[in-house]
């Protein structure tokens, strides 16, 4: 190994190490206004140097539910809707952000939907009236869903302010709500967030009584 090649790979890895040493991180957990962890909860943050965006994203049908029945991506995003049930499905959207029908079919269509615009966009099937799902489209770039513990982890966030915005589809009016300033250090942030929602049994998925997603719609419309 000759020198100059060893001096270069020492650099290289003591920039590795340092950017390594640098990144951050979030773990988040949302709870409701009973104090329960919050699941399908959309967290994004804006602030620092964000990742290269993942433009490609899917939401399947199952058991004739939307999965997962909500999905947070960055504006561009390419999204497919597979169909793993064994009849056919009608997914359509009439939400300003981004309105579209895919035809009766099975499996996979052809061609992804692109969502271009920031905003909610509230998915139903014209077949199947207990369906909904939503698509939370995002210019910021940390964004994900909380899980069913309502936690969230954002990873190799940049040491630095960021300002948070929460949303979930039981919001008033399903419009975001403002998450405040944080500041996070080199050591990563553990925060709590709290949203004053309560998710009742019947908004769980299930089968919601028919023009559930005409409700949905009309809230995220206006």
């Amino acid at each position: 190994m000759t020198k100059v090649f060893s001096t270069l790979l020492l650099a290289g890895l003591c920039a590795l190490s340092m950017a390594t040493a640098q990144a951050a991180g979030l773990n988040a957990q949302v709870f409701d206004r009973q104090g329960k962890p919050l699941a399908n909860a959309v967290i994004t943050l804006k602030g620092g140097t964000g990742p290269a965006p993942v433009l490609k994203a899917s939401m399947d049908q199952r058991d004739q539910e939307f999965v997962p029945r909500v999905l947070a991506v960055h504006t561009g995003t390419q999204v497919s809707f597979p169909n793993s049930d064994d009849i056919r499905h009608q997914v359509y959207s009439f939400s300003p952000t981004k309105r579209f029908e895919l035809r009766l079919y099975e499996k996979t269509p052809s061609e992804p939907v692109l969502f271009d615009k920031p905003g909610l966009v509230v998915l139903g099937c014209n077949i199947h009236d207990w369906m909904l799902g939503y698509i939370y489209v995002t210019d910021d770039p940390w964004y994900g869903v909380t899980d069913e513990n309502g936690t969230l982890k954002l990873d190799a966030l940049p040491p630095g302010r960021y300002t948070a915005t929460l949303w979930h589809f039981k919001s008033e009016d399903m419009q975001p709500i403002p998450g405040g300033d944080l500041e996070i250090p080199a050591a990563g942030l553990s925060k709590r967030f709290d949203l004053d929602v309560e998710v009742k049994p019947e908004d769980l998925p299930a089968r919601p009584a028919p023009g559930a997603f005409g409700d949905a719609f009309h809230k995220a419309a206006h």
